[in-house]
């Protein structure tokens, strides 16, 4: 889906947040009542930050509580939006760290400004930009997380190559996103995609690991976290016209949200899966 669709949908649910109270969770467009969206953040990590930045939490998991962040290091989160992952990164990094996040809509980055103001961080920059050309120079970051917004991509090998070049020699990719575990034919994935994906795609588990791999990256680790069950999505699914018992034995165990590790290499090596790419050498 091309990136414009995802601003304005993504624009869209930030005007959303802004304009209503927490009353509106239920609203469909917010998807906070939805089984991918719901119950990621504990409550004493929800009470630490302004409730928008809450609301606003489209992710699919929690990255900050999967990935051991250091005091005094630099995290980027891609597709930022409402800040809630940036926040809580900025917290654990502490006073001599930093937390960027980034995110191509404007209405987004307007409510996690505003959120950044409320929670009083001062080690917090947000940027605007898009995924596929992060704004940030060569080796400027320890730690790329992100919040099931990489599946939303078009390109997702220029985003994981991207996130491998801003990362420093050793540097930690942590995301949570949506995968799919094993074939599903094409009709079937497209319907249920319209509830788990949204509006856009998610890679398949090994496709995912060979375009990590393909950037550069070793130490891949996917780890699900969540596997969707078909009856979360039969209210969904029912209404938009798809018979779901017909459905279900293709589909049933195939989506999940997973948790996907990797390293950028310390040095160049000519190990398979353990090479960085001619380019970013020269660039070191």
């Amino acid at each position: 889906m091309a990136n414009e669709a995802v601003r304005e949908k993504y624009g869209s649910i930030a005007r959303s947040v802004s304009e209503e109270s927490s009353s509106a969770c239920c609203d469909p467009a917010l998807r906070c009542c939805d089984p991918i969206t719901k119950n990621l953040y504990g409550d004493g990590e929800k009470d630490l930050l302004p409730e928008k930045a809450v609301l606003a939490s489209l992710g699919c998991g929690n990255p900050t509580a999967l990935i051991d962040l250091k005091p005094g290091e630099t995290v980027l989160d891609l597709g930022s939006g409402g800040g809630i992952d940036v926040l809580l990164s900025a917290k654990r990094v502490g006073p001599n760290g930093k937390a960027y996040g980034l995110d191509m809509t404007d209405d987004m980055l307007a409510l996690a400004r505003e959120n950044q103001r409320q929670a009083g961080a001062t080690n917090v920059e947000f940027l605007k930009g898009e995924i596929e050309n992060i704004p940030l120079p060569d080796h400027s970051v320890d730690v790329v997380i992100s919040n099931c917004v990489i599946n939303l991509s078009a390109d997702k090998s220029l985003v994981l190559r991207e996130a491998f070049r801003v990362l420093r020699p050793g540097g930690r990719f942590a995301v949570s996103d949506v995968v799919v575990h094993g074939e599903v034919p094409v009709a079937v994935r497209e319907s249920m995609l319209l509830w788990v994906g949204c509006i856009a795609g998610a890679l398949e588990e090994n496709d995912y690991r060979a375009k990590l791999q393909a950037a550069g990256f070793i130490d891949i680790d996917v780890e699900p976290t969540r596997t969707y069950d078909i009856e979360d999505a039969r209210v969904f699914l029912t209404e938009a016209g798809i018979d779901v018992d017909e459905i279900a034995p293709l589909v049933e165990g195939r989506f999940l949200s997973a948790f996907l590790r990797a390293t950028k290499p310390t040095e160049p090596c000519c190990t398979p899966g353990c090479c960085i790419p001619t380019a970013e050498v020269e660039r070191s």
